[in-house]
């Protein structure tokens, strides 16, 4: 296998130098990685945390109107912001800004928890969103900025682990607050453990951190494309929401919120392209084939996963009759088995510098596992469900960090934080995808089975159970006599097969799309990087050089064309 050279990190014509810096020891990387992590279990705590607490907070607020915002805010806020992070830490630092976002978070979190109505809820969500995004990709910059390319796949993984344990016992948490002590502890927890990780990381985290002016800073930031950017997201991001929910499809309101959402991101590459001086995203990201093709992978890898952990529990629910908080446990076998295969891949990356076998292989066990969920027969026990999801977190897990570290290897070291920032962004639109385009497909299969359910049900009964009703009458599945009990867990069976069918689909477009992604050498090196406004001076001229078609820049054996 043909090993390729990545771009010279050592005197990169685009960015300056980066400078050689020695390895951590293990006191400092546990300084480090400690802090690190509790943010990312405060993040991903947060997102399932309120779960099972939305019916206990709309009820003490005697108020039903926030019920959707209450999780959509902290998600919608949390996509729309994740690509401006990154270009803010290129200016003032990664230290100040995940400090930044760490304030902003538990700000969130104490305006949630003291919420004397829903709007202020609400509104505390979004904050927390806006804080989590930033906490999010920090975390991912620093690791990938404190180790070399070779050691960051080990110190990623640990993080997707921490990650995958907080989104799964962040619903145990919530139910358990709510009914053992009060929902606002869902909130208090936070206060804290991040006071906690805010002193530790004022104190300890030492990564270069420039004294770029705040006037300098406001200048430099490209806030048309962060406007653009957060607008158009927003835009598409509500129309999936609001589609078949609030709205039918073919509402106008759906309708235009998607039109011109698309309309604004062709706007959007027009800035990045032709007017920004610091884009947001870097449209320099998209030149390289690999690095397409490794974001490809990438996010088919997280929609599967994400799309999994929303409708197993629906599966366990509405086909094995199991209760809510037993379907969480069906669900334990794919996040440990996908937490261990991220580790264990991370740790052969760290010994040996090889990853590209290893998406193949990971790959090969997604739609393996996916294609045995297809071939599960109604009235089946529990124990082929656990092996097949055994068998699809492994390979989902061997895919969390070798596509990030392709497409770092195939980026500069001064594009870390904007490649890790459009990863992190690429990661929530598929989660958003993901859920939204399962429940299209599971309703159409519902509805195509709606003439079997009035064969056995009432014609009121089998309203419950249509393509629109379905996902919210699970729990009346119990009250029903046995045999129509048979006949609705069967539709739902039947439904929830095309979801399957839809993740092998999936799983093969990133098979096909790993063809095109190119084994890079990964650097046992660790590097500094230079931040701030002054180092996009050299970048500057050379782009504008390459604008007017002068330039054509050799990078170690390959030439970069960039926009």
């Amino acid at each position: 296998m043909t090993v390729a050279e990545g771009p010279d990190r050592s005197q990169s014509p685009h960015i300056g130098a980066t400078v050689p810096a020695p390895r951590p020891p293990a006191a400092t990387v546990a300084l480090i990685m400690t802090p690190l992590c509790l943010s990312v279990l405060l993040s991903a705590l947060d997102l399932t945390i309120v779960t099972p607490a939305i019916p206990a907070i709309v009820a003490s607020f005697h108020s039903t109107a926030g019920y959707v915002w209450i999780g959509s805010g902290f998600v919608l806020a949390s996509t729309a912001a994740t690509p401006v992070w990154g270009s803010l830490a290129d200016i003032w630092g990664r230290k100040p800004i995940i400090l930044a976002a760490l304030t902003l978070f538990l700000a969130g979190s104490l305006l949630c928890a003291l919420a004397p109505q829903v709007d202020a809820l609400v509104a505390g969500r979004v904050v927390q969103g806006l804080g989590a995004s930033g906490m999010g990709t920090m975390v991912n910059v620093i690791i990938c900025d404190t180790f070399s390319l070779r050691d960051r796949g080990l110190y990623l993984a640990i993080t997707s682990i921490v990650w995958a344990v907080g989104s799964a016992v962040g619903p145990v948490i919530g139910g358990t607050f709510t009914t053992r002590l009060d929902w606002r502890w869902c909130f208090w927890l936070n206060l804290p453990i991040g006071a906690v990780v805010f002193v530790v990381l004022l104190l300890f985290l030492k990564v270069p951190t420039p004294h770029t002016p705040v006037l300098a800073g406001l200048k430099a930031i490209d806030w048309t494309g962060s406007l653009l950017i957060v607008g158009s997201t927003l835009m598409i991001l509500l129309g999936l929401e609001f589609g078949d929910v609030t709205y039918p499809w073919s509402s106008a309101t759906v309708a235009c919120l998607l039109a011109f959402g698309t309309v604004v991101v062709g706007v959007f590459i027009l800035n990045e392209w032709k007017l920004a001086v610091n884009p947001v995203i870097p449209l320099r990201l998209f030149v390289n084939r690999s690095s397409v093709a490794a974001y490809v992978v990438f996010s088919c890898n997280f929609y599967v996963l994400i799309g999994l952990s929303y409708y197993l529990p629906l599966y366990s629910q509405a086909v094995l009759g199991a209760d809510p908080l037993t379907s969480g446990v069906h669900l334990v076998p794919l996040i440990v088995s996908s937490s261990l295969s991220a580790a264990c891949t991370g740790t052969f990356i760290q010994m040996t510098g090889v990853y590209l076998p290893l998406m193949y292989v990971g790959q090969a066990m997604l739609i393996l596992g996916a294609g045995l969920f297809i071939n599960l027969e109604y009235g089946e026990g529990l124990a082929k469900l656990i092996i097949f999801e055994i068998i699809t977190g492994i390979g989902i897990g061997m895919n969390m960090e070798p596509p990030l570290l392709a497409a770092l290897a195939a980026a500069t070291e001064l594009d870390t934080a904007a490649v890790t920032a459009t990863m992190g962004f690429l990661r929530s639109i598929a989660t958003s995808i993901a859920i939204v385009l399962g429940g299209v497909i599971f309703q159409n299969r519902m509805n195509l089975n709606s003439g079997e359910l009035l064969r056995s049900l009432e014609p009121e009964v089998a309203a419950n159970f249509n393509g629109k009703n379905a996902l919210a009458s699970v729990e009346l599945i119990a009250g029903l006599p046995v045999d129509q009990q048979t006949a609705v867990r069967v539709a739902y069976f039947r439904s929830l097969r095309a979801v399957w069918i839809m993740y092998v689909v999936v799983g093969g477009v990133s098979l096909l799309s790993n063809v095109f992604v190119r084994s890079y050498h990964l650097s046992a090196d660790t590097t500094t990087v230079r931040l701030g406004v002054d180092r996009r001076t050299s970048e500057d001229r050379t782009m504008a050089q390459e604008r007017a078609g002068v330039v054509e820049l050799n990078n170690s054996a390959q030439h970069i064309a960039r926009i």
